[in-house]
């Protein structure tokens, strides 16, 4: 079974606390992602996700040009170590209720896996099953 670093976006996105949740929501779609690590210097203080922008500031009514995303961010932000699996990714998510995880690599987070990761994953292994049963060859997924 691949580790959750395998299918982990590397190099996360990140912004500072002070942003504006509609300049988060901007960055999100142009980056075409869901969640946001949010950033002070080096240091990370939590994770804001298009629900949390939705559930925590859209549906208050608050104008979203001055609402920061320090306001509505999820902190502390829920890690899973890369060498685990993706069932324990998959796992993890459903008992904490979050669809974002933070990857970490010796208690430093260097990616991000999200359930759209997981589902991608899963259609992938699951078409390669398919292709195995067949008598096709089973793709490699790589070791980055």
């Amino acid at each position: 079974m691949p580790t959750v670093a395998q299918i982990a976006t590397k190099r996360p996105k990140s912004i500072g606390p002070k942003t504006s949740i509609a300049s988060a929501a901007k960055t999100m779609r142009q980056a075409r992602v869901g969640s946001l690590l949010v950033k002070k210097g080096r240091q990370m203080l939590g994770i804001v996700t298009d629900t949390d922008i939705v559930r925590r500031a859209v549906s208050t009514g608050k104008p979203l040009g001055r609402l920061t995303v320090e306001k509505i961010m999820t902190t502390p932000i829920c890690t899973i170590e890369g060498s685990q699996t993706v069932d324990d990714a998959q796992d993890m998510m459903a008992d904490l209720g979050v669809r974002h995880l933070g990857v970490t690599k010796n208690g430093e987070i260097t990616g991000v896996v999200s359930v759209r990761d997981l589902l991608s994953f899963y259609k992938r292994y699951a078409q390669s099953k398919i292709s195995e049963d067949m008598g096709y060859s089973e793709p490699k997924i790589s070791q980055d």
